[in-house]
């Protein structure tokens, strides 16, 4: 069954089908809401962020067209607004953000230092991204974690999608840039003649 027959057998009142359309997209959207949260710190947050979206899709599924956009791209669209308005209230409240809770644990496999040093990275690419503008920040989760195409990612974000390829653009650069003094080690600038180029 496809997600336009799903919901049109919603509308009609069958209401128990929209559990199984919830099981096509839960692991996406949790994913999407996860890695939104992240930059704030507020990962605790996503499951009830996840529901909180499927909840406001279900109460405004009557709304729903699809001649506007697909499905994923509407539920997206509410998960990303759900998240906002959270973020908002967090910080408006005055909410400090930097306690999630979580704390990374390392395979057996893996040397302490090693997996101090993969921390570290991962904690400095997080703190890149997070630095980002929101739109900036949501077409790159989008698009390198969600795997979105651009006529998506265009759509929830309600922009063209030339502007999401600037956005992405920009936000690359801006990461690159950000990590560039931590990555880059200039290993034969202390030898005569070994300038870097």
């Amino acid at each position: 069954m496809t997600d336009s027959q799903m919901i049109r057998e919603i509308k009609e009142g069958n209401t128990e089908l929209y559990s199984e359309l919830m099981r096509r997209y839960q692991r996406k959207i949790l994913a999407f809401v996860y890695h939104m949260l992240k930059s704030a710190h507020m990962e605790l947050l996503a499951e009830d962020l996840c529901s909180e979206t499927f909840y406001k899709a279900f109460r405004s599924l009557h709304s729903f067209r699809e001649l506007d956009a697909s499905f994923s791209t509407w539920l997206y669209t509410i998960a990303r607004n759900t998240v906002l308005s959270e973020l908002r209230k967090q910080r408006n409240g005055n909410v400090p953000l930097d306690e999630s809770g979580i704390v990374p644990v390392a395979s057996n496999d893996v040397v302490p230092e090693q997996a101090v040093l993969r921390s570290e990275k991962v904690g400095m690419v997080r703190e890149a991204i997070n630095n980002l503008p929101e739109k900036q920040r949501s077409a790159l989760i989008l698009r390198e974690y969600d795997q979105l195409d651009y006529q998506e990612i265009a759509n929830i974000l309600g922009q063209s999608v030339s502007a999401v390829k600037s956005l992405l653009f920009r936000a690359r650069s801006s990461v690159k840039s950000q990590l560039e003094p931590y990555f880059y080690e200039p290993i034969y600038e202390h030898y005569e003649g070994m300038k870097s180029r």
